[in-house]
């Protein structure tokens, strides 16, 4: 190869390492308060109980860690860690889980994601974002469907919406 040729690559490669060493080595991040994730998990369980629905909701935080939970005396077990898990299905692909559902169909180019562990691709996750930035989801589970949870884990949202920056 000419010399001319292997120095543009190095000169190239010099001028990206160099810009990111210019960037700062952290960075702020948002969270919910755990006062604000409880005021949206009871919204969100309020709300489904006037609906008919014993249910768990779960709030998890950017990085899909449970932050509060709160499991209606009828819920079903399996709920408790299925709600957790559709938060942290929503805030790992950045994506409602009633689009994941739709979007992991089999046979769809995507529908491995559903052998990922933890991953519940059913509706009832739902991300809370707070200036353009996801701060964390609420996930609920119980309801006679997907779309019943999303429901009220929106409700859960619009409970918290004015005390989130946007």
């Amino acid at each position: 190869m000419h010399a001319s040729k292997m120095r543009a690559p190095l000169l190239t490669a010099v001028v990206l390492v160099t810009a990111a060493a210019a960037e700062p080595a952290t960075y702020t991040v948002k969270l919910l308060t755990p006062e604000t994730a409880i005021k949206a998990a009871h919204a969100a369980l309020d709300d489904c109980r006037k609906r008919g629905y014993q249910v768990t909701v779960a709030v998890v935080d950017r990085a899909g860690v449970a932050q509060a939970l709160l499991r209606d005396r009828f819920a079903g077990p399996h709920t408790v860690q299925t709600a957790i898990n559709k938060g942290y299905s929503a805030v790992s692909f950045r994506t409602d889980t009633l689009e994941l559902a739709a979007a992991t169909q089999p046979g769809s180019a995507s529908s491995g994601i559903r052998q990922i562990p933890n991953v519940v691709a059913v509706g009832g996750g739902v991300g809370i974002s707070a200036g353009g930035t996801l701060v964390g989801a609420i996930g609920v589970s119980g309801a006679p469907s997907g779309a019943m949870d999303d429901a009220c884990a929106r409700a859960g949202i619009a409970a918290i919406r004015d005390e989130l920056e946007f």
